[in-house]
């Protein structure tokens, strides 16, 4: 399939305010790193150091605010309060074993799906045999099947085998074929768009995944060969041919790392890649990373990667320190990443005071949450959700297949206020729809697997399509909308049987909301919450 917009989200950090407005050619990194680095850089970071060290914490300041009144929660209505309880008592018959009676609780508080209305999923279920295709399907077929004999005329298998898909998608050897008719008429981009359209639409299916795979393999496309195969076995964990596809997913991607060693060699890789990945660490185009530096980083995988952005995040933005609520969004994380079936990253979390629903996923597990997170959504398992979410582009290597190919272009790029961290701009990478789509869908298979509702990820869609007297989030700007991510995933959850019957954990998220609550009150009395505000205010 071809990529199409739709993020939620890569962030990354750029330079100084003022420094920005001057060119995106500006370091982001610390002086002691870049020992050529522009003096106003060094100046305006020990600046904002000495201003940080003067100014309460945000925990300081909450204790103080304790002595004074905050602004309430607004009330419940009695139909709110009568579901938060059912909730309340089925989370603790669900912690206590009894969770039969635990469902039947939760399927009172909860309204009916509307695609549980329906008798079965519009989506057909894949076929192969051609005795089973409807009357114009097979006429579709015998028509390919016809033209086969007349190789010199493109039309007598082309139009038909593409009606046969577009008609009649289910017939899953209608995909293979198509695809290899287009190869033997040299047509390459359009077979694999094939492919993708199909995976897409049937991703169980091995027969299109293996197509796919061994399409990118001819084109010495390894790394794109390495996910398909990963994300077939994240998807598909009860198949038979799982040990297969994983496999397959690490020879590629030594095939990988292979290919872009010999490039790096030679020094015939392409620019794209080596500006994408400085762009992602340093906020520049243009450097500050060498060659060299980049090789190294590049070499080191998603992992590597994650970790220099980790750290350059860790030194810019304003995260939150309480030991309480870092324990509760981590102990989530990790539950969530115990499931994903990427062993070999090292999972992070990290919780940025900003009082928006946002969040953002680096390469090798490193993510990022903002207080808002926390305070706007109903429940652990909602919360659960967003970070099931953001983990899957991480787990199926979004932003690393973007920044090793050089998928960085000025459509995919965005600026939006921010008020946390030294400097005043995020930059938003957009993902395709199609890994958006992805993010969804594994995110709530990982929910389901570490034992949450299966509709935690849809929950939060939810939240977000009834925020009033705001615009939404910057990046759901290119998003498919709500309403749109609330019916799919719904639809997924009806069609796969999935239990969304299972444990919310509105309790203690309400704990957590309310002492989340107090430091962001206390945040919002220092210099330093009205500094960046006024800075935001400005944009």
């Amino acid at each position: 399939m071809k990529i199409l917009r739709n993020s939620l989200i890569i962030l990354i950090l750029v330079a100084n305010p003022g420094i920005l407005a001057g060119s995106l050619k500006s370091s982001q990194l610390r002086a002691e790193e870049l020992p050529n680095s522009a003096e106003s850089v060094r100046k305006t970071e020990e600046s904002a150091a000495r201003e940080s060290e003067a100014i309460p914490t945000e925990e300081s300041a909450a204790r103080e605010s304790e002595a004074t009144p905050t602004e309430e929660k607004s009330e419940l209505t009695p139909e709110q309060q009568e579901k938060y309880q059912k909730l309340q008592e089925a989370d603790r018959l669900y912690l206590a074993g009894d969770k039969v009676a635990a469902a039947n609780l939760y399927r009172e508080a909860k309204e009916a799906f509307a695609a549980e209305e329906l008798q079965e999923s519009e989506k057909a279920k894949p076929i192969y045999e051609p005795k089973e295709l409807k009357p114009a399907g097979a006429v579709y077929w015998r028509l390919y099947q016809e033209g086969l004999d007349k190789p010199h005329l493109k039309s007598k298998t082309l139009v038909p085998l593409q009606l046969l898909v577009e008609e009649h998608s289910h017939f899953i050897p209608g995909h293979l074929h198509y695809a290899e008719t287009l190869e033997q008429y040299e047509e390459e981009e359009k077979a694999l768009e094939v492919l993708q359209i199909a995976t897409a639409l049937y991703p169980s299916e091995a027969q299109l995944a293996q197509a796919a795979i061994e399409a990118h393999e001819d084109r010495r496309n390894f790394l794109e060969a390495s996910i398909i195969a990963r994300r077939f076995a994240l998807f598909n964990p009860d198949s038979p041919q799982i040990e297969e596809f994983i496999e397959t997913a690490e020879q590629n991607l030594q095939l990988y790392e292979n290919d872009l060693k010999e490039q790096l060699r030679l020094g015939t890789i392409g620019n794209a890649a080596f500006g994408a990945l400085s762009f992602f660490l340093t906020g520049s185009l243009y450097g500050p990373l060498s060659a060299v530096e980049t090789t190294v980083l590049m070499l080191r995988g998603e992992s590597g990667v994650g970790d220099r952005m980790s750290k350059n995040m860790q030194k810019r933005l304003r995260l939150m320190k309480d030991k309480k609520v870092l324990e509760y969004v981590r102990e989530i994380g990790d539950k969530l990443a115990a499931v994903t079936g990427r062993d070999e990253f090292e999972y992070e979390f990290y919780i940025v005071m900003d009082d928006s629903i946002n969040a953002f996923a680096l390469p090798g597990g490193k993510i990022f949450i903002n207080a808002g997170a926390i305070l706007k959504t109903e429940s652990e398992a909602e919360l659960a959700g967003l970070l099931a979410h953001e983990l899957s582009h991480s787990v199926l290597s979004h932003g690393f297949q973007m920044i090793t190919e050089g998928a960085l272009t000025a459509n995919s790029i965005g600026f939006i206020p921010y008020i946390g961290g030294i400097a005043s701009n995020l930059m938003v990478l957009n993902y395709s729809r199609e890994m958006e789509t992805e993010a969804d869908i594994f995110g709530t298979r990982i929910l389901v697997a570490a034992g949450y509702a299966a509709d935690g990820v849809r929950n939060l869609m939810a939240t977000i399509a009834e925020e009033k007297n705001s615009a939404p989030p910057a990046w759901l700007s290119t998003h498919p909308h709500t309403h749109d991510r609330v019916s799919y995933i719904e639809e997924f959850i009806v069609s796969n049987k999935l239990n969304r019957y299972a444990y919310e954990g509105v309790s203690r998220h309400s704990e957590i909301q309310e002492k989340v609550a107090k430091l962001w009150e206390g945040y919002k009395k220092t210099e330093d919450y009205r500094r960046r505000y006024r800075n935001r205010r400005k944009k």
